[in-house]
Formats: structure tokens, sequence, C-alpha cells
């Protein structure tokens, strides 16, 4: 359930009316000598990176701002010793149908949850896509296991791109985690398979991206676009006519592992939009092997906004991709001319 700001909620929150879904676990933290006299926005802001928007929000809660177990205001001073915690409402994504779907949980705590994602998933529900989606799993998983958590992905994959997802379980550690990828700190590493041979075995791809003019859901690389960059490294060649490549993005501009890999002359396998297919190519057996754009996010590194700790984690190559990886080796072995086998 959300709660719009109204005249009406403004004094639904004076009257003490507690939230219907209580609160999360709160969050506390000990004032030291030197943050003695300190505001409480102050502490909250340089010791728990809490945003303006965030304190914003907890200023209308109920029980948003405590110290030493009583309510408080942004504005009062702490001393050395004191106990100063915050307590966001718990939520739920009201509008998202919980849909029992297969929901591959590779982590998960209070905190966050790490999922994933198949290819031909939609990350969360748009126009064309109410159900089916990755939220409609997570939203009826939490809903099973009894908890109230709002669906909150930290980032997105392309639907027809498989692997890892983080969602974040409240809305502070949805801003810790949003600026950790905002920074970079979030590390991704993908493996693609691609037409071609990339000319320099790895390099950095360091070419804007912006929207086509003529296609609003097609991106191309030009001079005015927002700056994207993307390093790779070449892992296998399969007999001069293909590649496995790793990546890792430096940002996360919309489809930016498949703009600056076209750009160089290596589009993804059995990508419909920026391969040659989009040319007018037909479907030879390296698409039907894959099904989809042979892109898959393999790893992702976070600091964990609660603990502190460097969190790594992998998602092995799904069947699909492993079938196009040996029929490319096997294509490779034999000297089969791929081209000879797609219908023009």
């Amino acid at each position: 359930m959300y709660f719009v700001v109204t005249a009406r909620t403004s004094e639904r929150y004076s009257q003490g009316i507690a939230p219907p879904f209580g609160y999360y676990e709160p969050i506390r933290i000990e004032a030291g000598e030197k943050e003695d006299g300190w505001r409480l926005s102050k502490l909250l802001e340089r010791r728990l990176g809490v945003s303006r928007k965030l304190l914003s929000r907890l200023k209308l809660t109920e029980q948003g701002l405590m110290i030493n177990g009583v309510r408080a205001y942004s504005g009062d001073p702490v001393s050395s010793g004191d106990i100063a915690e915050i307590r966001m409402e718990q939520e739920r994504s009201e509008d998202i149908l919980p849909q029992d779907l297969p929901l591959e949980i590779v982590y998960e705590d209070k905190w966050v949850l790490l999922a994933s994602k198949p290819a031909g998933m939609v990350v969360h529900p748009t126009h064309g896509h109410y159900t089916n989606t990755l939220a409609n799993a997570a939203v009826h998983h939490w809903q099973q296991a009894g908890e109230n958590v709002r669906f909150r992905p930290v980032h997105r994959l392309d639907e027809d791109t498989s692997g890892l997802v983080l969602l974040a379980k409240n809305p502070y550690v949805h801003q810790q985690l949003s600026e950790q990828h905002g920074d970079g700190r979030i590390r991704k590493q993908y493996a693609a398979y691609t037409y071609g041979v990339p000319e320099i075995p790895a390099a950095r791809i360091d070419a804007p991206i912006d929207r086509d003019p003529d296609s609003p859901h097609h991106r191309i690389v030009t001079p005015s676009g927002y700056a994207s960059a993307t390093r790779y490294e070449t892992l296998a060649v399969y007999g001069g006519r293909a590649s496995k490549v790793r990546l890792r993005l430096e940002t996360g501009r919309t489809h930016q592992i498949r703009v600056h890999m076209g750009w160089i002359g290596c589009p993804l396998i059995g990508d419909l939009m920026y391969g040659p297919a989009a040319a007018g190519a037909g479907v030879g057996s390296w698409e039907e092997a894959a099904g989809r754009q042979a892109l898959h996010a393999e790893m992702l590194s976070f600091e964990h906004p609660m603990t502190g700790e460097e969190m790594t984690f992998t998602a092995p190559l799904p069947p699909d991709l492993e079938r196009l990886e040996r029929l490319l080796q096997q294509d490779s072995i034999q000297g089969h001319d791929e081209g000879e086998g797609r219908t023009r």
C-alpha cells in the first residue's frame, strides 16, 4: 500500500496512527563524542548516508526518527552515547499481481534478494507485460514467506538477457545500492557470444550512446550521446567467424553492450535489433540454438549496505547458451560455414 503525502495523510501521522503493516527492522547508530551536539539529520546523513528524500519521508512517519527510543525530529540535537534510529514502514507492491512462477534465488537476507533471471522474462511490469515478470514472481515469494516487501530493483536486464538481478527490500537499502550502482561500485560481468572476432582481443569501448531519432526503442552511438564505456576480453574464437567475450560495464546505458559490440562489428548472436537479422538476414543454426540474444549477466559484486561486506555472486551459463557454445565449437572444428545454413 502506498501513502501519498496529502493533508489527509499528514493528519493521520499527527494522530499517531501506526502504519498498516508495521515497520521494518530499525537501523540504529550510536552518536560519538565528535558528534555531540549535531542535529539528528546531520548524524543520519554523515553516518548512515541517509538521503534528503528518505529523510523527508522519515519525518512523516510516526516513528520514523527516534533518539533513545523516543520519537524525535530531524533538528533535534544528539549527545554522545545517544542511540539514533530510523524506522521505515513496511510496504507491499499492491499494483503487482503475485504469481507462482519459477524464481531462482541466488542469495537472500532481510535486506536484499539476488535472483538469476531467465531469458524471456521482463524484470518489471510494463505496458503489455503486466504478468509473468520477475516482479510477479518476487512478490509471490515474499507473500508466501509472510514478508511485506515492495519490489525495488536496483538495476534491470533486457527481456532476452539472462542472469543476475539485485533487489532491495526496503527504501534505505535501495537508496544505498542505487548510489553504488550510479557511481560504479556495483561491478557486473557478462558473457556474450558474437558474430565475428574483435580486431583487438581486449579493449575499452568508449562511445556515447543515445536514442535513435528514427526509432524510440533503438539506441545508437552518436557524438551527442551520453558517455558510455564497456570493457571486453575475448575468451574464445570459433573458426574466425564467432567469439565468446567477457564484458564489464563502466556505465549502464540501455542496450549498452548490444550497441557497443555492434558498433565494433561484432554484434551479439541472436540479437534481432542490432545483429544481422536487423539487416534482413534470416535465421541460421546459431540463432536457433540460442533462441535469443546471446548475453548472460554472470557475475555481480556489491558492498552490503548493512554489513559493509563485499559480496560477489555468479550465475552459470543457462542451457541455451551452453548449447550454443557446443555448436560453435563443433562448427569451428568442422570448418562449417554458418552463412551457408542461413536463409536469406
